[in-house]
């Protein structure tokens, strides 16, 4: 089941056909998946997990992490470097930019 497809597509203001048209699928196909009377394939929930800048998982509802799941190198972080790397995750991406351009003017 394709649990937060609703709430992400009226979050980026799009309608049922627009967001069809920006996977691949029919609007018809959107409705259906959004009323859990049918499920898309891989190449269609990849799609959309791209469109909304997430996470597959967090699309059919394995999760309430909203945001793309990115490789990370393992780190001994303290709880402060924890707490900012939590409150970083959370950011959009034109946050998450100008905070990296922060620090980067920061350490210069």
């Amino acid at each position: 089941m394709v649990e937060n497809l609703k709430m992400l597509r009226l979050s980026k203001g799009l309608s049922q056909k627009a967001l069809g048209e920006l996977v691949g699928v029919s609007q018809q196909s959107i409705n259906k998946y959004e009323n859990h009377l049918i499920e898309p394939d891989i190449s269609t929930l990849k799609n959309m997990a791209d469109l909304f800048e997430t996470s597959i998982d967090f699309l059919i509802g394995h999760t309430d992490i909203n945001h793309r799941i990115e490789p990370t190198d393992r780190f001994d972080l303290n709880d402060e470097e924890a707490r900012f790397l939590t409150a970083f995750r959370s950011l959009s991406r034109e946050r998450r930019s100008a905070l990296l351009a922060l620090i980067e003017s920061m350490l210069s």
